[in-house]
């Protein structure tokens, strides 16, 4: 049967895509965004995953305020990097896993969860930088890539609790399908940052790490915290870690941490990312 090995979060800056595009990550500025990510890539190598089921949220490339989806999977064969109003990034085309993500569309809904089924659209920066992050500038990526978009952009967003039992379902889904396959669960966006208002550009370092913990040793305790919560130690965009925990409640409760990593700045943003290993109950 498959079976999800591993779990990864890191934000999803789109100025890491254009640092990465335009030959800039050995500036000064950059390097150490870029150096966080070293291990992953060597670890990613050798892990070698089938599929990687990608969340992540849309910034009005797939979707807009015509249709917002809850939650969405792409359960197309390919799905083409999107055109965010300078072209598209120059990045391979992601190839789905239809068999793998129809099974998952009905083991969701039959759990119980509304899943948009969606069999065209285009994917940003939210999916494609943490692609790069982790594997490179590869001729095509070396997996196949199930989206699954989140609206944390347009009033309501999913609760915090809503978004670690959709991860366990995930995980009830992955383990019934029958086909032998190694599967990692990446819950992308964050960290704290604000783009607009009068607090444009906040950052709280105390609030992110103590998420970082909290994700990690109490996902369930982390899973109660209220949209306001987020808005008001995180910025009106902190509410993107949500997404993380769809990463989270996919794993084990006992975790096995392999990397951490947090920068603060990159673009105005703090930058986190962890690699977690769940642990056999």
């Amino acid at each position: 049967m498959a079976r999800i090995t591993a779990g990864v979060a890191t934000s999803h800056v789109p100025a890491i895509g254009a640092a990465i595009d335009n030959g800039r990550s050995g500036e000064d500025y950059w390097k150490p965004v870029f150096a966080g990510y070293e291990k992953s890539k060597g670890w990613i190598a050798g892990a070698k995953p089938d599929v990687v089921i990608l969340v992540y949220n849309d910034h009005a490339s797939a979707f807009s305020l015509e249709l917002i989806p809850t939650f969405a999977i792409g359960c197309a064969e390919s799905f083409a990097p999107a055109d965010e109003g300078w072209g598209p990034r120059p990045v391979p085309t992601v190839q789905g896993h239809p068999e793998l993500a129809w099974h998952l569309a009905q083991s969701l809904i039959l759990d119980e969860f509304d899943m948009t089924i969606v069999n065209r659209m285009d994917v940003d920066h939210g999916l494609t930088v943490p692609l790069s992050l982790m594997f490179g500038q590869p001729d095509a990526w070396p997996c196949k890539v199930i989206p699954l978009a989140v609206n944390v952009v347009q009033y309501p967003p999913p609760t915090g609790n809503r978004c670690f039992k959709l991860g366990q379902a995930i995980a009830r889904a992955v383990a019934s399908f029958p086909q032998d396959l190694n599967v990692q669960v990446w819950g992308t966006g964050g960290m704290s940052h604000q783009l607009q208002g009068p607090r444009a550009g906040l950052i709280n370092r105390e609030f992110d790490l103590a998420f970082l913990d909290r994700l990690v040793e109490d996902p369930e305790v982390q899973a109660r915290v209220p949209h306001i919560d987020y808005v008001r130690e995180a910025g009106s965009e902190g509410i993107e870690l949500v997404m993380w925990l769809i990463m989270r409640g996919a794993l084990t409760r006992q975790v096995r941490e392999l990397h951490r990593f947090y920068h603060v700045p990159a673009s105005n943003t703090a930058v986190g990312h962890l690699i977690l290993e769940p642990v056999p109950e």
